[in-house]
């Protein structure tokens, strides 16, 4: 590993590498300032936002490619990978080389990536950790309203809402500058109801807090649907002209009232009815669902019943109110939407559809046969790794799975199981450190790209530094191991070239392209998507898609039927305790960047356990005591923190550490595959100092 020496002297406008926001922001010697001229963040950036530059000359850079751990040439790496490619090829098959993305990647290098895969590789085994993050609410509002957008509207809309319920996010951490459309709705006389098992940052500036049992949110979502019925709130206007199945969906909540709903989920009676009033008296009302709703293994169905609570109130598809999920990661939108995802091709299109199979081949100049077929969800793909019917290889681009997976631990051991790992990435994560080939790659700021936000709008991120010698972009890796496999013309390296090829696979799909152009984002600051190519014309883009039908066959949002059921590991003797686990307001994801920040690392230094003061005072648990936390699937140590912001049930663990993803459980959900991250059965004790007996 060398020092990074980059020149940060080009200074253009650019957007933040972190949550999906994609804040705004000029870079220029090193220096952060943000942009006005994008409404996502306005002028305002987190502390993770003003640190970003302090990664571009950390001296933790990788800027030459380690072979065994030993530094080599950019051509001897990539030769050394390419002739293990086509060996293990040879001898087991095109799927026995696997391919893992991650939802921090450009749209360009996700497409790229999904149709290397496809054409240099011919592997139908890709997948990527946007799967970990909005794969249950993609699977629900696909199947309500034919299409998934993050938010279905411009997100300042949520400053016009009178009444916000959001289920399951703690923005005031995850991504600050979201909280100035939360604070401008209350400002005009808006409400804010926020559902969390912690009284997180956000629950505390909530009007209403509803403190449910973890993995109880989808009977919360049936009983709140249940007396928003029986209280009139329901608009049956609405649903009678626009939707289908309420009646088959009002009898099966019929069977959550209240008081059942109560046992089940610790929220009284009278707080979930005065949501439900906050909600149904509002002239425009807004229902939005974050990671800790979603990452179950109900967690589709869960979304489904806050979606039908939205539908039956009468919220999509009016200006200022609907249903939406907040995005986590970077580009967690576009990152779906073009391919790197097991199951679908540019455009948002799927890849069993024998129509998109044509139209990208077309533009791919290949034979629609030759295209493989759906392949594993990507904890399937990590569980397959190295057995005798999985992938014996992998290429892993922008994640870090030994931090980031459930079950951590077994994901590690399949990771060791391979006969080749090859990562890209600019730092050594500790993924990266068990890999046969490092290959060093250049960062947000070195680079051009487009991002698409949780809006929906897509946003030109510009090159605003140089990067060090040696460091490569991830599209430059890619054509230079297709052309040591025989197809190096097919894969252009320059960002703005494999955009214009974007457009056209992706023009007619669902998320459509093809009318949005370079040159239109950085004089529109973002042009939202579906955005077709109308020629002379241009099309103005759709900020609010559903305003005059929804993306269905008849044009009508579906409500569909769906029934509570308990955690897929619930609590026992052996592990009395919910263990839930998120993100901290100074770190980001895997912390594979933020954890190489001083200041970030010196206001969030190592992973805690946040437990209840009675909860603390039965195992003799003092603040700053080192405690011990085990699942079924392993254990992990922290700095205990005691308060009343969580419930005396649970306990809470932020995931930017190696050890905390050791515990959580990697059942998945039926339709979606998210794994359940959000809770697990856990036991925890006060770890023994030097000499002592702990009971």
């Amino acid at each position: 590993m060398s020092q990074a020496t980059a020149d940060t002297t080009v200074g253009s406008a650019t957007h933040c590498p972190y949550c999906a926001l994609q804040c705004g922001m000029y870079v220029a010697k090193g220096e952060i300032t943000p942009r006005e001229d994008i409404p996502a963040n306005a002028g305002g950036l987190c502390q993770k936002g003003w640190t970003a530059a302090a990664l571009l000359t950390s001296p933790e850079r990788l800027t030459t490619p380690l072979l065994h751990g030993s530094p080599v040439s950019w051509d001897e790496a990539l030769d050394y990978v390419a002739a293990r490619i086509e060996a293990i090829r040879a001898a087991h098959g095109p799927d026995a080389v696997a391919v893992f993305g991650g939802g921090g990647l450009t749209n360009e290098k996700a497409y790229q990536l999904g149709k290397f895969a496809r054409v240099a590789l011919r592997t139908s085994q890709i997948d990527y950790n946007g799967r970990f993050c909005m794969s249950s609410a993609a699977a629900a509002v696909n199947r309500a309203f034919g299409m998934d957008r993050g938010l279905p509207f411009p997100i300042t809309d949520i400053a016009r809402a009178g009444a916000v319920l959001f289920a399951g996010g703690n923005v005031a951490e995850t991504m600050p500058p979201f909280v100035r459309h939360l604070t401008a709705m209350r400002s005009g006389g808006g409400r804010l109801v926020v559902v969390d098992p912690r009284l997180t940052q956000t629950a505390k500036m909530a009007d209403l807090h509803l403190q449910v049992t973890p993995g109880t949110d989808l009977a919360l979502a049936l009983g709140l649907l249940h007396i928003a019925i029986a209280e009139g709130y329901a608009d049956l206007d609405y649903l009678a002209a626009r939707t289908t199945g309420f009646e088959e969906v009002r009898t099966s909540v019929s069977a959550w009232w209240p008081e059942r709903v109560e046992r089940v989920t610790g929220v009284p009676v009278a707080r979930m009815r005065e949501a439900v009033r906050i909600l149904g008296e509002a002239e425009r009302a807004m229902v939005l669902t974050g990671r800790g709703a979603e990452q179950h293994a109900k967690g589709t169905d869960t979304v489904t019943a806050f979606v039908n609570l939205a539908l039956t109130l009468g919220l999509p598809g009016r200006e200022g109110s609907g249903y939406g999920c907040v995005t986590g990661q970077g580009n967690g939108q576009g990152g779906r939407e073009h391919g790197q995802k097991a199951d679908q091709l540019p455009g948002y299109r799927k890849i069993d559809d024998p129509a998109a199979r044509a139209h990208v081949a077309a533009v791919w100049g290949i034979d629609p046969a030759d295209l493989p077929g759906p392949g594993r969800s990507a904890y399937e793909l990590l569980d397959a790794l190295g057995t005798p019917e999985g992938p014996k290889a992998l290429l892993l681009f922008g994640s870090n799975p030994v931090v980031s997976a459930p079950r951590a631990g077994h994901v590690a051991r399949r990771l060791e199981a391979l006969d080749l790992l090859v990562v890209c990435d600019f730092v050594l994560s500790e993924t990266a450190a068990m890999a046969d080939v490092v290959l060093p790659t250049t960062q947000w700021a070195e680079e051009a790209g487009t991002m698409t936000n949780l809006e929906g709008r897509v946003l030109l991120r510009r090159q605003a530094a140089v990067p060090p010698p040696g460091a490569r972009t991830d599209l430059e890796i890619l054509r230079g191991l297709a052309e040591r496999l025989g197809c190096g013309e097919k894969f252009p390296a320059d960002p703005r070239t494999v955009f214009d090829e974007l457009r056209r696979a992706s023009a007619g799909g669902v998320a459509d392209y093809s009318g949005i152009t370079y040159g239109r984002i950085a004089a529109e600051t973002g042009v939202f998507w579906p955005c077709p190519d109308t020629g002379e014309d241009p099309h103005p883009g759709t900020p609010r898609p559903f305003l005059d039908g929804f993306a269905t066959p008849d044009g009508r949002a579906r409500l569909v039927p769906v029934d509570h059921r308990p955690p897929a590991e619930d609590v026992d003797e052996e592990f009395p305790l919910y263990l839930t686990s998120g993100r901290v307001l100074a770190h980001y994801q895997s912390g594979a960047q933020t954890r190489r920040i001083r200041p970030l690392t010196q206001a969030s230094p190592e992973v805690f356990v946040e437990l209840h003061p009675d909860l603390a005072e039965r195992l003799g648990v003092a603040p700053g005591d080192r405690v011990r936390v085990r699942s079924r699937r392993g254990a992990a140590e922290g700095v205990a923190r005691v308060n009343t912001s969580i419930r005396p049930d649970t306990l809470f663990m932020p995931f930017h550490w190696e050890g905390v993803n050791l515990l959580t459980n990697p059942a998945l959900d039926p339709t979606s595959r998210m794994p359940e991250f959000k809770v697990c059965a856990a036991a925890i004790e006060r770890c023994a100092e030097d000499g002592e007996r702990v009971a």
